[in-house]
């Protein structure tokens, strides 16, 4: 029995580059020995990606639409794609752009290297063909995602990733907001095996981006709030408790030097440092109840799970 795999696509008015991309990626699912299929997730456009789409799904029985209704977003349309595609049983799944810049050929090179024992791989676009400025803020955000993450690749961003389903399936939580990015971070945080293989990088067919500047700097918000989850969702208190107690540490050697100076008969009544002493030694005590407190949710969490 061949293994079934799907193609995941996330489009936004993207009807032009589909009528050409999805017959690629068709094209490229005869090349492969797997039960191929296709799904394009309409992130709520205006244009007329939902007919065209509609229109290849009457013509290729392994193509199907799943519309959103309204925009959602890239994550959003991408973990509806991932779980239309797991409730069909998938053991493949392909993430891939609706712009035409991956090409669907080279898909069989990222699944030799799923077969060789990797869990999710990334095809790397190591020769970008875009702007100048989102060539270079791409390579600073990709440098500093490996520096902060630790995990090994150099184009985390890619849209063009193979997985094994079961990476899809635990990793799908994670995708909301603009966190797809992190897709290869979470999966090697869960423990998989990532890998990366170098693919060509082709012009946009049609359109334009719909991406600008103000993605990097969200994604380096983003990268900094799935360190958070990643490293601190079963011990949030090491975080709040270990804040909370480097604050009331300070806080009480403030109160200390003015109790001592009191002793040596100085007034202190009126001086900053005894309102920052007193700050530092509540907050850092909220802190630390904080810290229980969230303690006591992931406590309650692992008894309900048990």
């Amino acid at each position: 029995m061949s293994t079934n795999l799907w193609v995941v696509v996330p489009a936004l008015n993207e009807a032009e580059n589909l009528a050409l991309v999805v017959p690629r990626i068709l094209d490229a699912l005869e090349l492969v020995d797997m039960e191929g299929h296709v799904v394009v997730v309409d992130d709520g456009s205006t244009d007329k990606t939902r007919e065209v789409v509609a229109d290849l799904a009457d013509r290729h029985s392994a193509v199907r639409l799943l519309s959103l209704g309204r925009n959602m977003g890239k994550a959003t349309a991408l973990r509806r794609g991932f779980d239309e595609a797991l409730l069909e049983g998938a053991e493949v799944v392909v993430m891939m752009d609706a712009d035409g810049q991956d090409d669907p050929a080279e898909l069989p090179l990222l699944l030799d290297r799923l077969a060789d024992g990797a869990d999710l791989v990334t095809g790397a676009r190591t020769v970008r063909n875009d702007r100048f400025v989102k060539r270079n803020t791409s390579k600073l955000y990709n440098a500093a995602t490996a520096r902060l993450s630790g995990a090994p690749g150099k184009d985390f961003n890619s849209g063009f990733k193979v997985m094994r389903g079961e990476v899809a399936r635990n990793a799908s939580p994670m995708l909301y907001g603009e966190l797809h990015r992190y897709l290869t971070v979470v999966a090697h945080w869960l423990g998989y095996r990532v890998a990366e293989v170098s693919v060509q990088h082709h012009e946009r067919l049609h359109g334009k981006t719909k991406y600008g500047l103000a993605r990097f700097w969200r994604g380096f918000v983003d990268l900094m709030t799935v360190r958070f989850l990643m490293t601190y969702e079963s011990r949030p208190s090491h975080l709040f408790s270990g804040l909370g107690m480097a604050s009331m540490a300070a806080g009480g050697l403030a109160l200390a030097y003015l109790f001592a100076e009191k002793v040596a008969g100085a007034e202190i009544g009126g001086r900053p440092l005894l309102i920052a002493g007193v700050v530092l030694v509540l907050g850092g005590l909220q802190l630390v109840l904080f810290g229980l407190l969230a303690e006591l949710q992931v406590y309650s969490r692992q008894r309900e799970r048990a």
